[in-house]
């Protein structure tokens, strides 16, 4: 059922989403979805709280790394298609229509971000600039399709990194 609403959401928008397009989607009667999920809120929270789980996951292994939070952040800040793309993506557009939660749950994720990343390198600026360039790339690709290059603009991790390692020497790391 999340599946189905997840998909809707990327593919149609918030608006479109229904409950209806939703349970046709997952093969259900929307009585079946209506058990699982009192309201299209109650979908939009099961969304958020997966993204929390992926978020959880990739804090973990961003703190993990070995190669260190920024360059473990800017790595992987291209779009994969994998599921924890899908689910960022969606909840970012709920996110976009004022929902609450998906906001909330927008910015803990990204604040996770920061704080291993300003931890590593030690101050503020520099922080801020490194998620900056994640964000960048994220950016990038959704204006290429993910697929296409956006009119010769587009950069890979791979390029960025000589950056990366510029600010983290400035900044002593």
């Amino acid at each position: 059922l999340l599946d189905a609403y997840q998909a809707t959401l990327l593919e149609q928008g918030q608006r479109a989403t229904t409950l209806s397009v939703v349970a046709a989607r997952a093969g259900v009667s929307k009585g079946g979805l209506l058990y699982h999920f009192a309201s299209k809120e109650s979908l939009a929270e099961g969304l958020i709280a997966r993204l929390d789980e992926l978020m959880e996951e990739d804090v973990a292994a961003m703190r993990d790394a070995q190669e260190g939070a920024s360059r473990y952040y800017v790595r992987t800040s291209v779009w994969t298609g994998g599921d924890f793309d899908l689910a960022f993506v969606a909840v970012a557009q709920l996110a976009q229509e004022s929902h609450t939660g998906a906001q909330e749950a927008m910015r803990r994720g990204r604040q996770q971000w920061l704080e291993l990343i300003r931890a590593e390198v030690g101050e503020e600026a520099t922080a801020r600039a490194i998620l900056l360039l994640g964000d960048g790339l994220y950016f990038d690709a959704a204006l290429g399709g993910a697929a296409e290059p956006s009119g010769g603009l587009s950069i890979s991790p791979e390029e960025l990194m000589p950056i990366v390692d510029r600010l983290l020497a400035a900044s002593g790391t």
